[in-house]
C-alpha cells in the first residue's frame, strides 16, 4: 500500500517487564470525577460521567522535557490513574468491565485552563483546551495480570518537590468498572484505547522549569519537566 503523504508512526507506550509497547488508539479523558475536584470547580459531585478526547499523540514518554505551549499563560496539571484497553466491547456491564484492562498507568492530563475557560463562557467546545501537542504524559502501562485491579490506594502530584494533589483512587464519584460500561454504551472500545480517570482536588498551574512528579500506589511514578 503507498500513501498521498508521509505516514506516521504510532503512538505508543512501554510495558512493564517486557520489551512489547502498548500501542495508543484514542485517549478519553473523565471530566471532574472526584468530589473535591467537582466542587473546586463549580459541579454537582453526582452528575452522570462526561468524557472528552485526547489525540493519540499527544502521548509524552515518562522523564520528558515537555515545551511550555503555545496560546496559554495558564498550563494546569491534573494528575490521573490511566486504564489500558486490551479487549474490545459495547455495553459492557459493571460485573465484566475489569476483564477488558489490560494495565494500568499514571498520567497528566494538561490544560491550557485559559483557553478552556474562554471556550466555557462562549458555550464553545474545549478541544483546543486539553487536546493540544503533548497534553498526555503517561507511563508504561502495568498489566493487570501483575497488579491486579487497584480499587483503592494514594494518588499525589508534586510540583518542584512540594504536594500539589493528594487524594485516593477509591474517592472516584464513578469507579473504574462504572466509567468503562457507561463509555463503551456511547463508543466501542478497542484494545489501545487509554482512559484518563478524573483527577482529584488541587489543580493549578506550572510554568516554564517546574518538575512535576506523581504517584499512584501499587501502579507507577511518573515524572516530566516543563521546558
Amino acid at each position: 500500500m503507498s500513501f498521498a503523504v508521509p505516514a506516521w508512526d504510532i503512538s505508543s507506550l512501554p510495558v512493564a517487564g517486557s520489551d512489547d509497547r502498548f500501542p495508543v488508539r484514542r485517549i478519553y479523558c473523565i471530566g471532574r470525577n472526584y468530589a473535591a475536584h467537582a466542587r473546586e470547580m463549580g459541579a454537582d459531585e453526582r452528575e452522570p460521567p462526561f468524557f472528552f478526547l485526547k489525540p493519540c499523540d499527544a502521548i509524552v514518554q515518562n522523564g520528558a522535557t515537555i515545551p511550555y505551549p503555545s496560546s496559554t499563560s495558564n498550563l494546569h496539571y491534573e494528575a490521573e490513574l490511566v486504564v489500558a484497553i486490551g479487549t474490545p466491547g459495547t455495553d459492557i456491564p459493571v460485573s465484566e468491565a475489569n476483564d477488558h484492562i489490560f494495565g494500568y498507568g499514571v498520567g497528566i492530563d494538561l490544560t491550557r485552563r485559559d483557553l478552556q475557560n474562554t471556550a466555557k463562557e462562549m458555550g464553545r467546545p474545549w478541544d483546543m483546551g486539553k487536546g493540544f501537542d503533548q497534553s498526555a504524559p503517561c507511563t508504561e502501562i502495568v498489566p493487570a495480570a501483575r497488579i491486579g485491579h487497584p480499587e483503592e490506594g494514594a494518588i499525589w502530584l508534586k510540583v518542584n518537590g512540594e504536594t500539589k494533589q493528594s487524594g485516593d483512587i477509591k474517592d472516584m464519584i464513578w469507579n473504574v468498572p462504572e466509567s468503562i460500561s457507561h463509555l463503551s454504551g456511547l463508543m466501542r472500545l478497542e484494545p489501545g484505547d487509554l482512559i484518563f480517570t478524573g483527577t482529584p482536588a488541587g489543580v493549578g498551574a506550572v510554568v516554564k522549569g517546574d518538575e512535576i512528579e506523581l504517584h499512584v500506589d501499587g501502579v507507577s511514578d511518573l515524572t516530566v519537566r516543563i521546558g
